[in-house]
């Protein structure tokens, strides 16, 4: 663990940071990669994060962020236990987290979650639909939006998901926002290039899930 982390950390220039996709794997397996001194981790699934996140509250504290598909009856409970959430994918859903954080009197870090292709697995503003809601989601004075997260379909070539991953910085040029959370094990070199500052990367760092 130790080696394959300092292996991708000598790879990824130092002004993108590791986001260590940590879901379905065990709590040992975190363990190890905190022990190799790795801090941010991400979960998609709310019940088996939280369940972890219970077996490692003896060490320090850990930077979670979520990237699963954000239901509306889980968003009191992920913003409890997630400082990032990666996955805001329409108004009505940031308008619901901008609420629900002003009760618990929270701010949490959003990226965007974009659908820049075609893909029936992915959701996800397109570009245009985040252009037109971006005034109101800056509005939300209880949210911190912060970037845009992106996922290419499995079928595009690496000069396609290059030139997707370009769009995707340029929109994110367009609205001001710092982060881009764009890539993972298959495709973070296109990624990087494109100027992403956060690569999500799973069985590249732990391997197969369990």
């Amino acid at each position: 663990m130790a080696r394959g982390i300092k292996s991708l950390r000598e790879a990824i220039p130092a002004d993108v940071r590791l986001l260590a996709v940590s879901k379905g794997q065990s709590s040992d397996m975190v363990r190890a990669a905190v022990a190799a001194g790795q801090r941010s981790f991400a979960e998609s699934r709310y019940q088996e994060a939280a369940a972890k996140q219970l077996e490692l509250a003896d060490l320090p504290p850990l930077d979670w962020h979520f990237i699963g598909r954000l239901q509306a009856n889980k968003v009191r409970a992920v913003l409890r236990r997630f400082g990032t959430i990666h996955s805001l994918d329409s108004l009505d859903l940031a308008r619901r987290v901008a609420r629900i954080a002003a009760e618990e009197g929270l701010k949490p870090t959003l990226l965007c979650q974009v659908k820049l292709r075609p893909d029936p697995n992915k959701t996800g503003f397109s570009a245009d639909e985040l252009r037109r809601c971006w005034p109101a989601l800056k509005a939300m004075d209880s949210l911190c939006p912060a970037g845009l997260m992106t996922i290419a379909p499995m079928a595009l070539e690496p000069d396609e998901r290059r030139e997707m991953f370009q769009e995707c910085a340029a929109l994110a040029r367009e609205l001001g926002l710092r982060e881009l959370s764009m890539g993972m094990s298959g495709d973070w070199p296109e990624a990087i290039a494109a100027g992403s500052t956060w690569v999500r990367i799973g069985s590249g760092l732990f391997g197969s899930r369990l």
